[in-house]
């Protein structure tokens, strides 16, 4: 047992590095900027399997040992515990007055030492003991003495081992089941295109060892409306979110399309999988045209919120049909206003000013490398600023509707209109139901094992040569049992009151 608390603490310990740096399997984008922020010590880290702490052959060893040494505290305590529930109790000690809570009374006239123990039997019987009487021939010239031996508390031990074995149930669960699951990662944009349950389908996926993509069951899934509830009364609360709703609909193979809303911490179950909101911004749509007017791109880009009132800040490429390969930061504000300094900033994050403005890049977008690069980031070591910066020329600033002139007279360049978009996490875990089943009985067994006292009392009867009786009373503890003196004078008074012939009181001493 101490190898066992030993090797959870250690699982504690080793945890911690997958909550300091991201990990792969959760944030891939935050270690792609991991990896561009700390150039040489990412790399150190990554041969540590920092990035993958949960997978890593280090955590999965302390998993292993923690399961099994586990294992090796459950089986051998459950036979000793089986040999026990079999066991008789034992016989009574020769001198009860060395036990906690003795008593000795005199027995009323005309009572035998065999009557009164099984008075005593039956009383302890039905307060839950497990009960065995012994008898023996006096001595000296003195009756015969009887005594019974009871003891309870065996669904304490019982409860420890459901607590145990349960704990090993959930990490076989997590360990083993958890490999057949899958999360993945996609951004619909509102009144966008149709998500269909396929692996080319999102954004980012983050497999199980086991996983098959044959287990992704058909469905797809359309978000038509994003709605965002801001505080606009309360001071000091000005603009915080009270409210997210994600309005879409849904169609599963066989079956008629369906609407459904997903709210934080209210995902939709659909095709075994659970859909989370997870975040959401704006998506303005803009149109890129050649000289001779020709669309050469038009889209509705994601742009990633960098504060509460939802400055976001986004990417554009446009890879051909323009005489040079086009590349765009834009900053986009959903309420637009102007500091002092003359920087703008958004200050309120619905859309009730819009502003867009975008600095633009021409040159090579590094994209026919074959070097997967993110649609979120722009790498400009091969690229000429054309506006905004150090260049003289002002950033392009549009408005819904508006239309600018490229540089260079590269073609032109409009914002159209902007779209809500929410962030998804589509998530299969088969485990669920099975952990939920081995969490209720480690609870179960463990407040079992806290509350359930396991305790023995003896009672025993001696007949004296002069013919009276004398009953002697005392209990042994079977660990913490605070309550074990009280139980013993409560079983003492009730045996009394029912040689005399009263009634005792009802009971689970």
């Amino acid at each position: 047992m101490r190898t066992a608390l030993f090797l959870l603490l250690l699982l504690a310990l080793a945890a911690v590095p997958g909550s300091l740096v991201p990990q792969r399997a959760a944030d891939p984008n935050g270690v792609t900027q991991y990896f561009a922020d700390n150039p040489s010590l990412a790399p150190f880290l990554d041969k540590l399997q920092a990035f993958d702490v949960y997978t890593s052959a280090w955590f999965s060893s302390i998993y292993l040992l923690l399961f099994i040494s586990l294992i090796g505290c459950v089986v051998p305590r459950a036979k000793h515990h089986f040999d026990a529930l079999r066991a008789k109790p034992p016989r009574t000690p020769a001198r009860l007055s060395r036990l906690a809570g003795f008593e000795r009374r005199e027995a009323p006239d005309g009572i035998g030492a065999v009557a009164a123990i099984e008075s005593a039997r039956k009383l302890l019987r039905k307060s839950g003991y497990r009960v065995v009487v012994f008898t023996a021939p006096g001595k000296n010239g003195a009756g015969e003495t009887a005594s019974v031996s009871a003891e309870r508390g065996y669904a304490r031990e019982t409860g420890n081992l459901v607590f145990h074995a349960a704990l090993v149930g959930i990490l076989l669960t997590v360990g083993v089941g958890g490999g057949y699951g899958f999360s993945g990662q996609r951004v619909l944009v509102a009144g966008g295109g149709v998500f269909v349950n396929t692996l080319s389908a999102f954004d980012s996926f983050n497999p199980g060892r086991f996983f098959s993509e044959d287990s992704l069951a058909p469905y797809s899934m359309k978000l038509d409306q994003f709605t965002a509830t801001y505080e606009t009364k309360a001071d000091g609360a000005f603009g915080q979110p009270i409210d997210y709703n994600a309005m879409v609909t849904t169609q599963e193979r066989g079956q008629a399309p369906q609407t459904a809303d997903i709210k934080v911490n209210s995902p939709l179950r659909i095709g075994g999988t659970d859909v989370y909101l997870l975040g959401n911004g704006y998506a303005p749509t803009i149109t890129v045209k050649d000289p001779n007017g020709k669309v050469v791109f038009t889209d509705s880009v994601p742009f990633l919120p960098q504060d509460a009132n939802l400055t976001s800040v986004g990417v554009v490429k446009v890879p051909d049909g323009l005489s040079e390969q086009l590349g765009m930061i834009g900053f986009f504000y959903p309420t637009q206003a102007t500091s002092t300094t003359g920087a703008f900033y958004s200050t309120y994050p619905d859309a009730d000013y819009p502003v867009l403005t975008l600095n633009v890049y021409d040159g090579d977008l590094g994209l026919n490398g074959g070097v997967p690069t993110s649609v979120y980031s722009l790498n400009t070591d091969k690229m000429k600023q054309l506006t905004g910066g150090s260049t003289g020329v002002a950033s392009i600033q549009l408005k819904p509707g508006d239309s600018q002139a490229l540089p260079n007279g590269l073609g032109t360049i409009s914002f159209d209109t902007v779209h809500r978009y929410a962030s998804l996490d589509i998530h299969h875990d088969p485990t669920q139901g099975w952990v939920l089943l081995f969490a209720a009985s480690a609870l179960l067994g463990l407040l079992i094992s806290l509350f359930i006292p396991r305790r023995r009392v003896w009672v025993k009867a001696t007949e004296r040569a002069d013919g009276t009786l004398s009953l002697e009373y005392a209990g042994l503890a079977r660990g913490e049992d605070p309550r074990l003196l009280p139980a013993v004078a409560d079983i003492a008074e009730r045996h009394s009151k029912l040689l005399t012939g009263a009634t005792p009181p009802e009971t689970n001493a």
